[in-house]
């Protein structure tokens, strides 16, 4: 009885024997259909007067008999079937219907039937009608194809799609395709289609937006999840932006728009669904049980990027911690295996589940990382505490990420830090000495980038990293003048400082990127602002801001040792050198 399934409580037990010796038959590989089977088949559905489908393996073996209704098909959970790079699941879907005068019905059936089709991407569907003599008689197929035509349902972006292909005939006799070749085919052609669409060497996915704000925020924070997937190597094959005026509390989308999304992942041949949004863990859960696709939010998207680019052994810790702490909450079965309790002397009563284990290795593992990270904090400080003893100033270099950081601390100290226009490039901080002539110094750090909805796990294992902010005599606040989002990242900024307890420290607004705007905005924006505006790459302007800032640490150090600072007089032209 494990291959028969459906709607079976009713039926007699001998009833119930006809659809298990169905179970037992095997097909010719070559035919989508034998007609002795579908003749079985119909008359079995006309007696019981239910509809009956047959899912059969690639091999031709039955797996699953399911006994449906008058006017439905039930499919069972078929997730535990892998989908092969052809994008098939290598399962075709046979439906043998009972007759009926009721023909408006079947039409309705047949659309859930193709939703299962491609939702589920079966090898092919075919639809079995019966005779008034209870015979087999004509037979739909169904089937998936690559198309060229851009598909019209999301935004602009998708790329070549699949499409639906119907062939009638007249009887299950008539149809004498090759099943075998058939399925190749059409796998070939979609392999084919997918690679020369996509950079197939990457994760391919579909990036799905759910807000309550206004449209003009919500597509500036979808362009910078783009950014994220395209800085974590993810090819993106399509975008969604749902506005609600509620988010729905367990899908965020509504059921009905994500089974939507689902399909239009599964055309463009997208393995991952990313969330402009952090999932709590019950929605992680729900999603991921309607879609059996891979599922991750912003924050576990950034996690990622970080633990990629992390190169320090410090750097590394502080990923592996904040990751640890973002999924504990988020373990859970995924199978019946990890339900199982252990055994054996001293595991006998209620047990623990392996699942708990894991929990509690990952909290051991957690007390750990901590332990470790907190002796590098320790380490750090009594660095810190040697710069300070030789009065040495320093200045934290705070900012947006890709705001230009790097490329600044490079200009001043004449650098190799490494510098890409990428999200997250900088991630250990850097510190650089800057020498005037009369031997005096200032300490410049270069700091990881903020952003927007930042993961509290990764602000909280980065906390060692950032106390070189709360340390800083002087913060540096790069703004990357020429995103249009600038504002907005000024708040973010200034936000995170204040959620680091840094809100109060002595800072200088200094506008990047100036050569990218006309000198009248420009200059309307350092007024409004009140800020310092430079170029990073061009070195226009630093001068100014190497007086600026040293005007600034002298007025912070007032009664002080007046030897700690330089006078500006001394201080060299760097736009002067930028032109030999």
């Amino acid at each position: 009885m494990k291959n028969v399934c459906g709607e079976i409580k009713s039926l007699r037990a001998s009833e119930l024997s006809g659809l298990e010796k169905l179970a037992q038959k095997r097909l010719n590989p070559h035919r989508v259909l034998s007609y002795e089977l579908a003749r079985k088949a119909i008359a079995l559905a006309n007696q019981l007067q239910i509809q009956i489908a047959l899912i059969i393996t690639r091999d031709s073996a039955v797996e699953y008999v399911i006994a449906g209704t008058k006017n439905r098909i039930y499919l069972p959970n078929l997730g535990r079937y892998r989908l092969d790079m052809g994008r098939l699941r290598r399962l075709r879907l046979l439906v043998f219907k009972p007759y009926l005068e009721e023909k408006a019905k079947s039409q309705e059936i047949a659309r859930d039937l193709i939703t299962d089709l491609e939702k589920l991407r079966l090898d092919c569907l075919a639809v079995i009608s019966s005779t008034a003599d209870a015979l087999p008689g004509a037979m739909e197929l169904v089937y998936l194809e690559p198309t060229t035509h851009r598909p019209q349902m999301m935004s602009s972006k998708s790329r070549p799609s699949v499409e639906l292909t119907h062939k009638t005939y007249r009887d299950v006799s008539s149809c004498d395709i090759d099943f075998n070749e058939f399925v190749a085919e059409i796998e070939a052609r979609l392999i084919a289609t997918r690679e020369k669409s996509y950079d197939t060497s990457k994760e391919l996915a579909l990036l799905v937006g759910a807000y309550t704000d206004p449209m003009k925020e919500c597509e500036a924070s979808m362009m910078e999840l783009e950014e994220l997937a395209t800085t974590a190597g993810i090819e993106i094959v399509d975008t969604i932006i749902q506005r609600r005026r509620d988010l729905d509390p367990r899908t965020l989308v509504g059921k009905g728009k994500l089974e939507e999304i689902v399909l239009h992942s599964l055309d463009l041949g997208a393995d991952l669904l990313i969330f402009d949004r952090e999932l709590n863990p019950a929605q992680l859960r729900s999603i991921t049980n309607l879609t059996e696709l891979r599922v991750i939010d912003r924050s576990m998207l950034i996690l990622d990027i970080f633990a990629q680019r992390a190169r320090t052994s410090e750097g590394r810790l502080q990923v592996e911690l904040a990751q640890l702490k973002y999924s504990l909450p988020r373990l859970t079965e995924t199978d019946t295996g990890l339900s199982r309790l252990t055994g054996g002397i001293g595991g006998r009563g209620p047990g623990e589940t392996k699942l708990e284990i894991g929990r509690r290795r990952a909290r051991d593992h957690i007390i750990l990382l901590e332990k470790k990270i907190e002796a590098i904090s320790s380490q750090r400080g009594r660095q810190r505490r040697r710069r300070q003893e030789r009065g040495v100033p320093v200045v934290a270099i705070v900012g947006y990420t890709n705001a230009g950081k790097s490329t600044l601390l490079n200009a001043l100290t004449k650098g190799n830090v490494l510098v890409e226009n990428k999200l997250f490039a900088t991630l250990d901080p850097t510190s650089r000495r800057m020498r005037f002539p009369n031997e005096k110094e200032v300490l410049f750090v270069d700091t990881v980038g903020f952003i927007r909805d930042l993961p509290k796990e990764l602000i909280n294992a980065f906390r060692a990293t950032l106390e070189e902010v709360g340390e800083a005599d002087l913060l540096l606040h790069m703004v990357d003048v020429s995103n249009p989002e600038m504002m907005k990242q000024i708040e973010v900024v200034a936000a995170t400082l204040e959620k680091l307890g840094y809100g109060d420290k002595p800072r200088l607004l200094v506008l990047n990127k100036s050569d990218l705007l006309s000198a009248i905005e420009v200059q309307m924006l350092s007024n409004r602002l009140n800020a310092l505006p430079i170029s990073a790459v061009t070195r226009s302007g630093l001068t100014d801001l190497v007086q600026t800032v040293q005007e600034k640490l002298q007025a912070i150090f007032v009664g002080q040792d007046p030897g700690r600072f330089l006078e500006i007089e001394q201080i060299p032209s760097l736009d002067e050198e930028s032109e030999n």
